[in-house]
């Protein structure tokens, strides 16, 4: 540890016949003032500058600051935390390895020791993106997709393999395991880490940043952890500390307890809509009341996954008696549990009862005004109460344009020699998916047991459902075989088709030929409904409009009512085997009911599906991958190349300057989520990634999504901003990746005018409105952006990854100010533009001047501000990015 200790806080604590030392809060107390009001999460914060004093990246006088908070419950320092490992998903996952090993080929290039690239903290990645339901309804189709899945990525899962040898600290969970995190809440988090340096064991809080935005979920087991662009992370795993404000903490106070009949889904789209009204872009919020005594740590979980889709930082839950039972039930040992308490008792991080720390503002509720709710149709803050889904419905689809010549309100398509009536509103995707929801048995057994219902009652799924279930972990299909409702499941089409993400990520597989047809046919605005966080348009499935997220019962209820026109609330579901119509109520299970089915959830499940975590199956380990330190690019793959972003790496960097005589790219609206920046989902085959795949010999049944193809750049830029909802105002609005080049006037794929404008060395420029980034840690988001050659963002506001994650990319994010924005600058994407002021000494959020050649030769300027925010990222932007800035020092 390399501590100063300004303030002699290091302490020890014995534990179960063992001694740990720690950093003590309560002793540097006695120099920095009383610390019993600041928010847990920020005790974390201070444990960790206490840890890392160095005088060099952390002193005393950020100590100071932080304690300081109590008095200001706000603060513009900037400090340089350091989390103790890194989470990794696949799809992220596969290009921060492909730049590990290009950083290891540039350092070979230079003469230097490739090993130097290693990562320094622990880095758990787990393969949990690539699972597709190509098969589904089925006993067979968790087997069937799994070969599907080692099929269509053999190459990725070859380099992962020789990741996992090549590196140290760094391990891999193999696919068909569970989803990232719900492999780190039930087994890879232990809310108090340990290191063993210099003869003595230091104990300090478990925390983490990790490359999926939904790594918050941890922070339900008091774990501080959030998500971070895959660049932002491969430079925490080099020792590069993750450069942050001091954050506000909004304090969100919970009483009461939730009704009968309402789920943990309904709380967290309750929490979430408030959050999102609230404000807390860019802040921490943290949980806290006596209505924590009644929420069990899954329902925490739920909370703390969302905080992405309220915008959060993190939703942080302090550690108390349910904590340490989670980790007892959960399979942890005896010795991490008893650390745990005692830790937390010793720093002050315990949750005591009727304990009010002091935040920046706070907002309350009371658990017993939750009401049964989606959200939906393309927003996860957009709370709709179950009884208004269809009118929510019914006012989205008046404001769609129709095709005057195709549109429809229904029509009919065979299958399997019988004839079906299609409908606007007809719920075509039925998926109990995503870690948001399969990581509670609560949810999920109340699933099961409405499936037993209504089976009882002679209801089946509609014919044109496509119904899954992908859990988050074994676990879940152990406990439900236990309480016996694995067959109810099966018979209603929710049969295992893996364990991963699937349609959340937009990994749903094709629906049947006919339906894709007839909604093509009829243009139908049709309905999925999913378990998951993430329904924004477009990345569900391409032909899918309307999207809903809701409970695992409510998505099996659903698939019965077959539309999302039924007021669930009042109207059948369907009629029963006795002639009478059934309810919902009719088969919503009791509190008792779901009660006793998790008491069928016990340890042995977790020791039983953690035990060989790593190793995988047959099929894992047999995949052969060389033994060298530094990989062997395939030039023919179409999965991983030699990425460019290192070529000149061993030249001084070139200088910051003013961007002269750049184009527009595209001007964008507001809510642009980085599933419309980055490649995700399907690849067309008529786009310019789907022709570079062709072009490679690549058949179009085997083009795999974009998110499996993120090791290969050439694929990714091609794919950037090409999503089929993005809106172009250059082209009116029209839907679609397409753009006008200017100088020519020629409609082109955003690719390709961005190609045309490279070989003339025109700088780019995207023009954008409010929430800029909004969605997933999408690192392509920004490395697509810059292979495209743009230069800068200019946007009305930025959700904090994206912003980062641009800066990291060596792209300059720009803010409008004064009210101004695109509309009331009247900017078509037509001018020519400069932005003055690089030139002299670049420092956070400074004042910047756009210079504005209109098309009709008139001209004129406006401030922006620059939203490099850190003197950190003044640095790692002059060096040409933050892999490029730790590269250069190791060189």
């Amino acid at each position: 540890m390399p501590a100063v200790d300004s303030l002699n806080s290091l302490r020890t604590l014995a534990v179960g016949g063992k001694t740990y030392h720690y950093y003590s809060l309560p002793e540097a107390a006695k120099q920095l003032g009383d610390l019993e009001k600041l928010p847990k999460s920020l005790k974390v914060l201070l444990e960790n500058l206490l840890r890392w004093e160095d005088n060099h990246t952390v002193n005393a006088d950020d100590l100071r600051a932080l304690a300081g908070w109590l008095k200001t419950r706000s603060s513009e320092r900037e400090i340089q935390y350091r989390p103790a490992r890194v989470l990794m998903q696949d799809f992220t996952g596969v290009p921060a390895v492909v730049d590990l090993a290009a950083m290891r080929a540039a350092v070979a290039k230079a003469g230097g020791d490739p090993q130097k690239i290693n990562p320094l903290s622990p880095v758990d990645l787990v393969i949990d993106h690539s699972v597709m339901v190509d098969r589904y309804a089925s006993p067979a189709a968790f087997g069937e997709n799994v070969e599907i899945e080692m099929q269509r990525n053999g190459e990725r899962y070859a380099f992962l393999r020789w990741g996992q040898n090549a590196f140290d600290n760094f391990r891999v969970v193999p696919p068909g395991t569970g989803i990232c995190h719900q492999v780190n809440l039930e087994y890879l988090g232990r809310t108090v880490w340990t290191k063993d340096e210099d003869g003595r064991t230091y104990a300090f809080p478990d925390t983490l940043v990790g490359t999926d935005s939904h790594t918050t979920m941890i922070n339900g087991l008091g774990v501080l952890g959030w998500g971070v662009g895959g660049i932002e992370a491969e430079a925490a795993m080099l020792g590069q500390p993750v450069s942050m404000l001091i954050p506000e903490v909004i304090g969100f106070k919970l009483t009461g307890k939730l009704k009968e009949g309402i789920t943990a889904t309904d709380l967290v789209l309750t929490v979430t809509q408030m959050l999102r009204k609230k404000g807390v872009v860019g802040k921490f919020v943290e949980f806290y009341g006596d209505g924590l005594a009644d929420l069990p740590l899954a329902d925490r979980a739920t909370i703390a996954n969302m905080a992405p889709e309220y915008g959060a930082t993190c939703g942080f839950f302090p550690v108390d008696e349910i904590t340490l039972g989670y980790l007892r039930l959960s399979g942890r040992p005896e010795e991490t549990v008893q650390l745990v308490e005692a830790y937390c008792k010793a720093q002050g991080l315990w949750r005591e009862p009727g304990q009010e720390p002091l935040f920046t503002d706070a907002l309350q509720l009371d658990l017993g005004d939750v009401e049964a709710s989606l959200a939906g149709p393309k927003r996860p803050q957009d709370r709709v109460s179950l009884g208004q889904v269809a009118q929510a419905f019914d006012d989205f689809t008046a404001l769609q344009p129709k095709s005057a010549t195709s549109h429809a309100s229904a029509i009919d398509y065979q299958h399997d020699g019988k004839t079906h009536r299609l409908e606007d509103g007809a719920v075509v995707i039925a998926a109990i998916t995503s870690c948001t929801n399969t990581s509670n048995p609560s949810v999920m057994m109340a699933a099961g047991l409405l499936a037993k219902k209504a089976l009882e009652k002679g209801l089946q799924r509609k014919p044109w459902v496509k119904s899954s279930l992908a859990p988050g972990s074994k676990v879940v299909t152990d406990y439900f075989k236990a309480a016996g409702l694995t067959q109810y499941l099966d018979e209603l089409g929710f049969d295992l088709v893996g364990y991963g993400c699937t349609t959340c990520i937009g990994n749903s597989g094709p629906l049947l030929d006919p339906i894709e047809k007839a909604i093509q046919q009829a243009d139908l605005t049709v309905a999925s409904v999913l378990s998951g966080n993430r329904n924004f348009e477009g990345r569900v499935h391409p032909l899918v409009k309307t999207n809903w997220l809701a409970s695992p019962p409510l998505v099996v209820a659903y698939a019965l009512a077959g539309s999302v026109r039924l007021d669930l609330a009042k109207d059948p579901l369907g009629t029963g085997k006795d002639g009478q119509p059934v309810y919902l109520k009719d088969i919503w299970p009791s509190q008792q009911e779901i009660a006793a089915a998790i008491q069928k959830v016990d340890t042995a499940m977790f020791h039983k599906e953690y035990a060989e975590v790593f190793q995988g199956d047959e099929k894992w380990r047999a995949i052969q991958v060389p033994q060298a330190k530094t990989y062997v690019w395939q030039a023919d793959s179409t999965y991983i190349q030699h990425p460019p972003f290192f070529e000149h790496i061993a030249e001084a960097p070139p200088k910051v300057a003013d961007i002269e005589k750049a184009r527009v790219l595209a001007v964008l609206g507001d809510s642009v989520t980085t599933d419309h920046i980055s490649p995700a989902g399907n690849i067309k085959k008529d786009s310019p990634a789907g022709r570079y795949l062709s072009e490679h010999g690549v058949a179009y049944a085997d083009f795999n999504s974009y998110g499996s193809r993120r090791g290969n750049h050439e694929v990714m830029m091609r794919g950037t901003f090409a999503n089929i909802r993005i809106k172009n105002e250059m082209l009116g609005g029209e839907e679609g990746g397409n753009t006008i080049h200017v100088p020519s006037g020629d409609k082109l794929a955003i690719y390709d005018a961005a190609m045309r404008y490279q070989q003339d060395g025109t700088p780019l420029v995207i023009i954008a409105g409010k929430e800029y980034g909004t969605g997933s840690s999408r690192d392509w988001a920004a490395k697509g952006t810059n292979l495209l050659g743009v230069k800068a963002v200019i946007a009305e506001s930025f959700e904090r990854i994206h912003r980062s994650n641009l800066v990291g990319m060596g792209v300059l994010p720009l803010q409008f100010t004064g009210g101004q924005e695109r509309k009331s600058l009247n900017l078509t994407g037509k001018e020519v533009l400069n932005i003055r002021g690089l030139n002299g000494e670049l420092k956070p959020h400074m004042t910047l001047k756009v210079e504005v050649t209109r098309e009709d030769g008139k001209q004129d300027s406006f401030d922006v501000l620059c939203r490099i925010d850190t003197l950190n990222e003044v640095e790692y932007f002059k060096a040409g990015g933050i892999l490029h800035y730790v590269l250069r020092s190791l060189i």
